[in-house]
């Protein structure tokens, strides 16, 4: 049974509910045994329920819904904050820029998606101050041979397409802007696509030993797309993407433009974890309880993306056409029903043509653009420390003075 994430006390509530609807008792209403019993959960046994649950989910996935029958994961990075506590401040501190007591602990994090299921294969995370490049690396070692990973430009490099072809896994990156020189033409496939010469810096790359830098070899061979997005109403893009997969009779040009676009997945599905699932602010008052926090979200996205995926491939549809909110919804709501009734797998049954028949509107080429609509309150910023901070009354009224 799924437990979306909530307060513990909600928790309790609810179990109290099911006790008193189940068996006619009642029980202390305390959080206190809960919270407890919850600190005692072992993270690896949590990383492992994990695991298990993304490799049942990536078992149903069939070649059709791979690119070339081949596995895409797709990476993109994001931040979470918490609750400002001296232990989650140590441990993940608040941006230098911010002043002290005015900020909140922040976390970067780095995660892998199916870009065939939109399961989340693997997360890492970190302090603020450790890059999303250097996050990508730890990721390196659940990937597969045969795999393809799909990036934006911040984890394109010379060193990352060179170590992860020796795992015999492929990249297609966007071009980084800044690799415009030490690049050489070998030969012209088409009009927007080329076979190019990297050459190797000069410079030792530290996350790199000493030793497989010197056996990096000066030059690698990849392939450039040159990819114009022209559609009516919106203005003309430009970009270049860059690949390890240098068959151009396989693997054509016009595939890498769409398999890019769909990298905007990424995007949704962080969206779905953050903003549906509500982990973009965490609740947790240490970073042991922070780390658990993060991989029941993970979890309990996961089962969902399960479900969803069941119940596209039975009625036969797109699994990124199903409402992941609503999918949400639909679970939440109908789980005090699975408690109870004698035949859980009617129910089931029912749970995945509700969530099949719950379809996105199909909207081609809508722009999405990152605003808000809804003013917010137009209360002042906390841009001091509480015992110092002094508000402003009748701030309604406030006017900022011309100087």
């Amino acid at each position: 049974m799924i437990c979306f994430p909530c307060a513990c006390r909600e928790v309790v509530r609810k179990a109290l509910a099911w006790l008193w609807l189940d068996q006619g008792k009642v029980a202390s209403d305390s959080d206190s045994a809960y919270c407890q019993a919850r600190a005692r959960l072992s993270q690896p046994w949590l990383q492992e329920i994990g695991r298990l649950v993304v490799e049942k989910l990536q078992a149903q996935s069939r070649p059709p819904h791979h690119w070339h029958q081949r596995r895409v994961i797709v990476i993109d990075g994001s931040a979470v904050s918490m609750p400002d506590t001296p232990e989650n401040q140590q441990a993940y501190p608040q941006s230098s820029r911010q002043k002290p007591g005015c900020g909140f602990p922040i976390a970067r994090l780095v995660a892998a998606f199916s870009l065939a299921t939109g399961a989340m294969m693997e997360i890492v995370w970190d302090k603020l101050a450790v890059g999303e490049r250097t996050l990508f690396h730890r990721l390196w070692e659940r990937f597969q041979p045969g795999d393809v990973v799909l990036a934006d430009c911040g984890f394109c490099g010379y060193a990352d397409f060179w170590v992860l072809r020796q795992r015999g896994v492929d990249c297609v990156m966007r071009n980084h802007p800044r690799r415009s020189k030490g690049v050489k033409l070998i030969k012209q496939l088409s009009k927007n696509d080329r076979l190019v010469l990297w050459l190797k810096t000069k410079t030792w790359i530290k996350w790199l030993d000493w030793k497989s830098w010197k056996a990096m070899p000066e030059t690698m061979t990849v392939r450039e797309i040159r990819v114009v997005i022209d559609i009516p109403g919106f203005r003309t893009e430009k970009m270049t993407l860059v690949t390890t997969l240098l068959d151009e009779k396989e693997y054509l040009g016009r595939d890498f433009a769409d398999l890019y676009r769909r990298r905007w997945l990424a995007e949704l599905f962080l969206r779905d974890i953050k903003i549906t699932l509500g982990m973009d602010v965490l609740h947790c008052k240490t970073p042991a309880m922070v780390d658990k926090e993060i991989h029941m979200h993970v979890i309990v996205y996961n089962l969902i993306r399960a479900l969803m995926f069941q119940a596209a491939v039975e009625n036969g549809l797109d699994p990124f056409r199903l409402s992941f909110k609503g999918a949400m919804d639909t679970i939440k709501q109908w789980e005090p029903v699975l408690k109870v009734c004698e035949e859980p797998e009617e129910v089931v049954a029912l749970i995945l043509k509700l969530l099949a028949a719950d379809k996105l509107p199909h909207r081609p080429n809508r722009t999405e653009p990152r605003a808000l609509k809804r003013r917010k309150k137009n209360y002042q910023l906390l841009n001091r420390p509480r015992h110092l901070f002094q508000e402003i009354r009748h701030r309604n009224k406030y006017k900022k003075c011309l100087s």
